[in-house]
């Protein structure tokens, strides 16, 4: 019987990879935070009710080592997503608030696989941002256009520490698996651009989610920066993850978004139609020489304004549709059920 491990059960993507497993017939362990925590665990609780016996709970640390030892145990897939999303201008100090928590977490969850013989392969959430920091890096690629053999060579614990925590911890996955002396375990790496779409819980805390309802309540409304991002629904990203679990022939990177990424006045667009005061939702980008002078305000740097501002790319999805059978599905749905879940969450 085929038993996988979901690190970050609660979290935004584990929520929907628990529950898409389940669905193909999975037995599921997953790791949470605290059992304790009734509200957070609710959407769990509720899945262990609609498949008995198919889910099973267990209390793991992410800086703890040896706290994924009992949920690993006999498990042949594991799905390594616990990681937060903070965005920059939420962030203090990059090295210890995000990079080193991800790696040691990356390095506690890959040296428990190491010792479990179970497993069989490890899928990790990745994330674009290990491909690249600014978006001019993806224009000045060839046909502007972003692939899977790219690698973010430009983040740093000060400069878009997120980003430099995603490059960095799959580049340590990479390291570890590489360095098995029989191999056992494999690794595939799925890289999604920016997450969107409705929760399953209410007590979801993702950075992408709380960007998008500023817009919604009308934080942008005189104007909002021209930023590109790539986006991929949640849904869509979680049929990739169990794809890149069960299907052997699964192997390498996976760029899992839209081919084109979407500037966030489109996205106001998007969500326009549905919206309940559209009035609030910004008609206009933020001009460059203005977001220059709210930098300070913005908590952004003119580099990254040179570098991000007004600049659209493409990206190669090709490896995810036709290997992991990825049907992304119309952004126009993604921003309807994300908007209506949002309204129903007030």
């Amino acid at each position: 019987m085929s038993i996988s491990l979901v690190t970050g059960g609660t979290g935004y993507i584990g929520l929907y990879v628990v529950k898409e497993l389940l669905e193909h017939g999975h037995v599921v362990h997953t790791t949470v935070r605290s059992l304790k925590n009734k509200h957070k665990c609710k959407p769990l609780l509720d899945l262990q009710v609609a498949h008995p016996g198919k889910l099973r709970l267990f209390e793991a640390d992410l800086l703890v080592q040896g706290s994924f030892k009992e949920a690993m145990h006999n498990c042949d897939t594991v799905y390594h997503i616990a990681s937060p999303f903070i965005l920059p201008q939420q962030t203090k100090d990059g090295m210890k608030e995000i990079v080193e928590p991800a790696l040691k977490g990356t390095q506690n969850v890959l040296d428990e696989v190491n010792e479990t013989q179970s497993v069989r392969r490890v899928v990790l959430t990745s994330s674009l941002v290990s491909m690249y920091c600014d978006s001019s890096e993806v224009y000045a690629l060839p046909k502007h256009t972003l692939t899977e053999s790219v690698w973010n060579i430009t983040a740093s614990p000060t400069y878009n520490p997120y980003a430099y925590s995603k490059a960095e911890s799959e580049r340590l996955a990479w390291r570890v698996a590489d360095a098995q002396s029989q191999p056992r375990w494999d690794l595939v790496a799925i890289c999604p651009g920016l997450v969107l779409g409705p929760p399953l819980s209410n007590a979801s805390d993702s950075g992408s989610l709380r960007m998008l309802e500023h817009m919604y309540e009308g934080s942008d409304r005189y104007g909002i920066p021209n930023y590109s991002y790539a986006i991929v629904d949640v849904r869509d990203l979680a049929v990739a993850h169990v794809a890149a679990g069960e299907k052997a022939e699964a192997n390498g990177r996976y760029i899992v978004s839209h081919a084109k990424s979407t500037s966030m006045l489109a996205m106001a667009e998007l969500v326009r139609p549905f919206h309940k005061q559209a009035r609030v939702l910004p008609t206009r980008a933020m001009p460059k020489l203005l977001v220059y002078l709210a930098a300070p305000f913005l908590n952004v740097s003119k580099r990254w304004a040179d570098g991000n501002l007004g600049i659209d790319f493409d990206l190669d999805n090709k490896r995810s549709k036709e290997e992991l059978h990825v049907v992304y599905r119309p952004l126009e749905e993604t921003f309807r059920d994300h908007y209506r879940s949002y309204l129903a969450r007030q």
